[in-house]
């Protein structure tokens, strides 16, 4: 399965050109079995996101990408999240107590929204964007450092906000899944792999 984990839809996002709609459109034009919508602190296209992708017959799951006060994560399989920033440990605590996922998401990128360093204090992190299209290759390649070292999942994905960056980074699983608990499970049990699009198709890395 191939999946871009870090998406962000205009309605939620007001720093995002991207109707679900387009999202849907460009991910299935380049191959992919699936999106992540992550939207800034909120998880309000949750019914929206239901409904297209039974249209479309096409996964699409909803998590959300939290400002905590250390920087932000992105995390599936929760129903509530703060409505304040919170330190990042109160945070992963929450989702790990309801079973979900949780990712460090462009860790590094220079404007101190990244958990940076801190990632080596925090505990119950999951996983770690290794390769996110908003951010520079140095920055991608400290991330998956730190990934490794942690023995943390790697993770790719676009953080798109305009249409050129949908699907430029995405994630690998071994399993195609359907709905947002089987996401989760495999996320948890399954290896993950970054990939990234080549102009034709997607190169899944081991190293870069």
């Amino acid at each position: 399965m191939l999946i871009d984990m870090h998406l962000h839809e205009h309605t939620y996002s007001l720093d995002s050109f991207l109707p679900l709609a387009q999202i849907v459109a460009i991910a299935k034009s380049r191959g992919l079995d699936g999106v992540c919508i992550t939207d800034h602190d909120s998880m309000g296209l949750r019914e929206k996101a239901a409904e297209f992708s039974r249209k479309a017959d096409f996964p699409i799951f909803v998590g959300v990408e939290y400002f905590s006060l250390q920087g932000d994560i992105t995390a599936w399989g929760i129903d509530t999240f703060p409505d304040t920033r919170v330190d990042a440990q109160i945070f992963l605590d929450q989702v790990n107590a309801a079973g979900g996922f949780c990712v460090s998401c462009h860790p590094f990128r220079n404007n101190n929204r990244g958990l940076e360093d801190r990632l080596r204090q925090v505990r119950g992190l999951h996983g770690v964007e290794v390769l996110n299209g908003s951010t520079s290759l140095e920055a991608n390649r400290t991330a998956l450092r730190y990934c490794n070292e942690l023995g943390l999942k790697p993770i790719g994905a676009s953080d798109a906000h305009v249409p050129e960056q949908v699907a430029k980074y995405v994630t690998w699983l071994p399993e195609r899944v359907f709905t947002l608990e089987e996401f989760v499970a495999q996320l948890h049990t399954a290896p993950t792999k970054p990939a990234r699009w080549n102009g034709i198709g997607y190169d899944i890395l081991d190293t870069f």
